[in-house]
């Protein structure tokens, strides 16, 4: 275990800060709720960025980008979609600063107030779709398949580093389609998107389903999700896609000509991930000896450490070093030398292993002579000498086993942590111990709200293609027809 560093049995909220901070992935900021995304954190997210935008990009998206203020009538149009956001909405009212005549520093000018005030992006929908009222004329200008990179801000109360702040980074799709099948098939296409991002990139297993009417992205007809489960027991929300109808086509007057010349609305999806991935990564894998990152999204695949007594034997180890960080270069994998001599090789280790660098070589006098290094991997903390000049040949092999095994410990976590209950008893009982819940629902939204009140649970998901079976409701002894994973969750 690291040294001082807090175990997730302990205390898994303060083990997940103190991780954060000392993994130097981010860093709280003097604005309220915000964040610092120091380099290490960006890179990882630069990373998922990078695979995502790849494959947002091979299902025919282009990446666009609109305004971060939206006028406030904008969101005006559409009543679910505004109730959804107003208490998360920052507004900015006036256009302008001067310094006070009293001396005491700038204060705004009274004067300077705006006649429509503005709200800063929460989401972009509004924005959006008021372009596309000028974009879309007839059939032959759809689908309009965009993404946007961005930030926005939604003005969060309680605030966790990655996981809730008032500002932050994410990507959201908005599609529109001629039809309405046109727009479920875009719509369900990106849940699969981010379900093989997920599991194939993040070796982070998820249940793919659909959301509760209650719990549906505001102003969304359907709500898609995937859903993760972290080591405390809690789940969380990974990515959502939304089935958003014809309700933005309406309340932004989204008409086009079909190819009968008829006048018809447009039909609307959304769908994004955020920086919240990041917490759902450290949360997934992550030790008491500190951050473990997939290989597929590492910023650096192998460090190496030299351990020497003087400048001849740097001088040998350096050059048998860079022989192997230019081999594994050569095979597309980032490697880091670390000659720095302000700290010991036992530090560098430490660091290394602490930041989740998923393989470490060390190589040291003895390993000259012999002709062999120390090959660590993360994971499992585990340590092998291999030969010197196979290692360039046998990391690869090893990112992949180690990618694999990440996933197939993260699935059996989730497996093993996923009780079907059939009675309120039994489903009070595993609430209490944590993870997903399998339990039939009558389908209410009283009930669901009763639940929630009494354990804190939420419907996390009907999964997709489940299995209908006649059941009782859980908490109401109604009829059902199939269960839906229940959880607490972040």
């Amino acid at each position: 275990m690291a040294k001082d560093f807090t175990t997730r049995e302990k205390d898994y909220s303060k083990w997940y800060n103190e991780l954060v901070v000392r993994a130097d992935l981010a860093e709280s900021s003097d604005v309220r709720g915000c964040m610092v995304i120091k380099p290490h954190g960006y890179a990882i997210w630069e990373n998922m960025q990078s695979q995502l935008d790849k494959m947002f990009k091979q299902t025919g998206h282009s990446n666009a980008y609109f305004p971060l203020f939206i006028p406030k009538s904008y969101l005006s149009k559409e009543a679910d979609h505004v109730e959804g956001f107003a208490k998360e909405a920052a507004v900015v009212t006036h256009y302008r600063l001067k310094n006070d005549e009293d001396g005491k520093g700038i204060v705004v000018d009274p004067e300077a107030k705006l006649e429509e005030e503005l709200i800063v992006r929460p989401t972009s929908e509004t924005i959006i779709w008021n372009s596309y009222r000028k974009w879309i004329q007839s059939y032959r200008d759809l689908p309009i398949k965009l993404n946007q990179w961005a930030n926005v801000v939604r003005w969060e109360m309680r605030t966790r580093l990655f996981l809730r702040t008032s500002e932050f980074l994410w990507q959201e799709g908005h599609t529109a389609h001629a039809t309405k099948d046109e727009a479920i098939e875009e719509a369900e296409q990106m849940l699969e998107v981010y379900a093989k991002f997920a599991e194939k990139y993040m070796a982070m297993p998820v249940v793919k389903g659909v959301k509760s009417e209650s719990e549906r992205f505001a102003g969304a007809l359907e709500t898609y999700c995937i859903e993760a489960l972290m080591q405390d027991g809690k789940a969380l929300q990974a990515g959502t896609s939304h089935f958003l109808g014809q309700n933005f086509a309406k309340a932004f007057d989204v008409k086009y000509a079909s190819k009968e010349g008829k006048e018809e609305y447009v039909w609307a999806t959304s769908w994004g991930v955020s920086t919240r991935l990041m917490g759902a990564l450290i949360m997934t894998h992550s030790d008491d000896n500190g951050l473990v990152i997939p290989p597929k999204l590492a910023p650096i695949h192998v460090a190496i450490v030299p351990i020497y007594k003087n400048e001849e034997q740097f001088e040998a180890i350096s050059k048998k070093a860079k022989e192997i960080k230019e081999k594994l270069e050569d095979k597309g994998f980032i490697v880091r030398f670390d000659d720095r001599d302000t700290h010991k090789p036992g530090w560098k280790f430490a660091e290394y292993e602490f930041k989740g660098v998923p393989t470490r070589i060390a190589i040291g006098p003895k390993d000259m002579e012999k002709g062999t290094v120390e090959l660590a991997r993360r994971d499992t903390l585990e340590k092998q000498f291999v030969p010197m000049d196979k290692v360039a040949d046998i990391i690869p092999g090893l990112l992949d086993e180690i990618q694999e095994n990440l996933f197939d410990r993260a699935k059996k976590f989730r497996d093993e942590n996923t009780t079907e209950v059939d009675n309120w008893e039994d489903f009070k009982n595993a609430i209490k111990k944590g993870g997903f819940v399998s339990a039939h629902w009558d389908g209410t939204t009283e009930t669901e709200n009763k639940i929630k009140e009494t354990t804190k649970a939420t419907i996390r998901c009907i999964p997709l293609n489940n299995k209908q079976e006649d059941g009782k409701c859980v908490f109401s002894g109604n009829p059902s027809k199939e269960r839906v994973l229940f959880a607490k969750a972040y």
